[in-house]
């Protein structure tokens, strides 16, 4: 599966989930700076701000090379296994991404398989809640 590919669904497996919960979802512009999925509950009183990450297999996730890359961010959900049905999904609040992120010498950032890819993080869908 190619990057693009994979990317997709990534993005549209995490809002078909958010639809389910009940939120209105609204993927941003693909390869766009920015966050990937705008969601707003139905009455219109919450909004989040979420960063999607797609992998085909579990590795450490790129992060870019910027402090603020991704972190305006409310929510991030990583796919692995994105070539799989179900894939296997990670939910994180971005203070959570912040903790477990680290720097390599030329500036890039990431977040390490083994610190996401845990129970804590599983199909956690609850973090972000209900929009109803």
């Amino acid at each position: 599966m190619d990057k693009q590919i994979t990317g997709n669904v990534g993005l549209y497996y995490t809002c078909y989930m958010l639809s389910r919960k009940g939120w209105n979802v609204m993927p941003t512009a693909r390869n766009a700076r920015g966050v990937d999925i705008v969601a707003y509950s139905q009455d219109g009183s919450r909004r989040f701000l979420i960063q999607v990450k797609a992998l085909n297999k579990p590795n450490a996730v790129a992060m870019g090379q910027t402090a603020k890359n991704g972190t305006e961010a409310d929510f991030w959900v990583i796919v692995t296994k994105a070539q799989e049905t179900p894939p296997d999904v990670f939910v994180l609040a971005s203070k959570q991404i912040e903790a477990l992120a680290y720097k390599e010498k030329d500036g890039s950032r990431w977040l390490p398989y083994k610190s996401y890819a845990t129970d804590e993080f599983r199909e956690r869908w609850d973090r972000i809640g209900e929009g109803k």
